[in-house]
């Protein structure tokens, strides 16, 4: 069996990283065949060349679809040296990678974070979804893991609240840092945590965690973090186990006072960076609202479904069981669609996420837990069955559109009991939604 790395720069932009591997696995006088691995943790090569990137630890899934060409890359010293990333203080082998990712121009946030964050300052940052801050974040974190040797244990942490968003930013950290000697691993609930146990037993330089998971383990003394010298996405009880100096950094679309409470606690004299602060919402994205007895909702939801130009759609309920009955009557409607929520395994949310991407799922019913996590491109529509609790859920579920400066439409549809919510929404974004012409 061999393996090999496979980019696909196409599928790249400056907000998402990817990485796949390819497989050619045969028996002796049997044809190989090609898989995709996905990538679990990733640790050096015991033996290799300098300069190369390491070997990454892998588990398989199933054969897929063959993997596109790719174009070559170039490496050339002065490229490297001329790129605005190094001009923000990365180091050679980290500008590779993103010249590697297609990344031309570093965003306005990242182009606002990287050079304090280098400098170990703590980090507040807001911006709007689909706009690069994994790699704001990301990048500094592998540059100082990579200037400092290793000390055995974990040495950085990045919390995320949902196991998607989890997988979103391992791909992440793989594909910013293939020339880079580090060691990750992510781990969520969901799925045993016995393959998470065996990654740990080697701790890596940084780990990429869910709370609750992370909770678990730390309770059965699996996961130390005293060693951690940075963090980002702090919660109390975790940050409790840290070492107390450290660079913490907190990002997100929205900042509630709550998170501007907490951030008061954790950080010392952070760098603020805001990204558009009086727009919450992406440009690109047309949103409206469709008034609609409550009754009527699953009508309206079809009707919207069958239209012209819903090439992929997301539908946020507010609970889990209200996404399983809504899923189960849009297929009984003759709408493909799958749901996605904190109920189903792990499996099964891959599953779900997969066939979305790919094409064979038109329209992903989801819950706000999973708002935060999903990242596919060409979602046309996010559609608002239900009107979310609260007003910053609004913002996490329409930034799945709209991505990346692409186009997309956001519909609500709310019935006479949700008008208040759609107040605290329009107060929160700042402009009245406005109504929706069929």
């Amino acid at each position: 069996m061999t393996a090999r790395r496979r980019d696909a720069p196409s599928r790249l932009s400056n907000c998402r990283g990817s990485e796949e591997w390819s497989v050619q696995c045969a028996q002796p006088g049997a044809a190989a065949r090609e898989y995709v691995l996905v990538l679990k943790s990733y640790r050096p090569r015991r033996h290799r060349s300098a300069g190369a990137a390491p070997e990454p630890r892998v588990g398989f899934e199933s054969p897929v679809r063959p993997l596109p060409p790719v174009a070559p890359v170039s490496h050339d010293p002065a490229t490297i040296a001329a790129s605005p990333f190094a001009a923000l203080g990365l180091t050679p082998p980290l500008v590779r990678a993103v010249i590697d990712a297609g990344y031309a121009q570093p965003t306005p946030v990242q182009a606002a974070v990287l050079r304090p964050a280098l400098e170990g300052r703590d980090i507040i940052a807001c911006a709007q979804t689909g706009t690069g801050k994994t790699a704001a974040f990301v990048l500094p974190i592998l540059q100082r893991l990579a200037a400092a040797p290793g000390s055995g244990e974990i040495r950085a942490l990045i919390l995320t609240p949902t196991r998607e968003l989890a997988s979103q930013i391992a791909a992440n950290v793989a594909a910013y840092g293939r020339y880079v000697p580090l060691r990750h691993t992510v781990i969520y609930g969901g799925v045993s945590q016995r393959t998470q146990e065996a990654a740990l037993r080697s701790p890596p330089d940084l780990l990429i965690a869910t709370p609750g998971r992370l909770l678990d383990l730390m309770t059965q003394r699996i996961v130390r973090l005293g060693g951690v010298g940075c963090l980002v996405r702090d919660v109390r009880r975790i940050a409790a186990a840290l070492r107390p100096s450290r660079h913490t950094m907190l990002f997100s679309a929205t900042m509630p006072p709550a998170i501007e409470a907490l951030a008061k606690t954790m950080l010392v004299e952070p760098a603020r960076v805001a990204i558009q602060p009086t727009v919450r919402t992406a440009v690109t994205v047309e949103q409206s609202v469709m008034f609609v007895a409550r009754a009527d909702k699953r009508a309206a939801l079809e009707r919207l479904l069958r239209s012209d130009g819903v090439e992929r759609a997301i539908v946020f309920t507010r609970t889990k069981h209200g996404a399983n009955r809504l899923c189960q009557q849009l297929e009984r409607s003759g709408i493909g669609s799958a749901a996605i929520h904190g109920n189903k395994s792990q499996n099964a949310r891959e599953r779900a996420l997969d066939a979305f991407r790919r094409g064979s799922t038109r329209v992903l019913v989801a819950t706000d837990v999973a708002a935060r996590g999903i990242d596919v491109e060409g979602v046309s529509h996010v559609i608002n069955f239900d009107m979310p609790k609260e007003a910053e859920s609004y913002v996490h579920r329409i930034g799945r559109t709209g991505r990346a400066g692409a186009a997309g439409r956001a519909i609500s549809l709310c019935d006479r009991d949700e008008r208040d919510l759609l107040l605290q929404i329009e107060r929160l974004i700042r402009r009245p939604l406005t109504a929706h012409s069929s």
